[in-house]
């Protein structure tokens, strides 16, 4: 099977052209933001590096978050806009999955770990590549309690936070999401956005060019 894999939901910018395992174009490059101006690029070029054309792909893998609310967003959009162009299904990876499988190959403890920023983690702890529990957004203290007994192989930006080791993995290797991509049906993992908790932006209280409110008092 031939796929395109698109990852903008943290750190970096990802596209990338595999076949049955076989890295044919990867384009990479950590970013932090910048997503929107660089992927279009990237998806080009990655497949112009496989030689194959967007016709000879037979499907599209997209991290769905947790991650950057704009970041997964760009990636989502692209990868659902170039699937409906193409008439491919569009598969939706987890990106604490994808970390994980990144770090053991589907094989062993592994807890994926993400900086959710305001003193928390995105968490899910997985098991020969099968998830043990549902992804949350916990506390670092419960966080690190949770992986305490020391069993777990831990990786992700968030895992120095928990007490695993600082030069973890922060962002999912190409060769996982490729993996995943292939092997998750798309119609029981679709490309909709994980969020696991609300975004940090509110609304405006007016409308552009709508008066202030007058202060009571002045």
């Amino acid at each position: 099977m031939r796929v395109l894999v698109i990852d903008t939901a943290l750190d970096a910018c990802t596209a990338a052209v595999f076949e049955d395992g076989r890295a044919l174009g990867v384009r990479t490059e950590l970013m932090a933001r910048g997503h929107s101006e660089r992927l279009g690029g990237f998806v080009r070029d990655a497949v112009a590096q496989a030689g194959c054309g967007f016709e000879a792909l037979d499907r599209i893998g997209v991290t769905v978050g947790p991650g950057s609310f704009t970041g997964l967003r760009v990636g989502l959009a692209f990868a659902q806009g170039l699937g409906a162009a193409l008439d491919l299904p569009v598969v939706g990876i987890s990106t604490l999955e994808a970390l994980a499988r990144s770090a053991d190959d589907g094989q062993g403890a592994t807890a994926a770990v993400i900086d959710a920023r305001r003193g928390q983690v995105y968490l899910q702890t997985f098991r020969d590549g099968v998830s043990v529990e549902e992804a949350e957004a916990r506390s670092i203290e419960d966080a690190t309690a949770k992986l305490a007994d020391g069993g777990w192989r831990i990786t992700g930006s968030g895992a120095a936070l928990v007490g695993g080791a600082p030069e973890a993995a922060t962002t999912p290797d190409p060769a996982a999401l490729a993996a995943l991509t292939a092997a998750h049906d798309p119609a029981t993992h679709p490309p909709t956005p994980l969020y696991l908790r609300a975004p940090d932006a509110t609304p405006p209280t007016r409308l552009p060019g709508q008066a202030r409110p007058a202060v009571s008092g002045a």
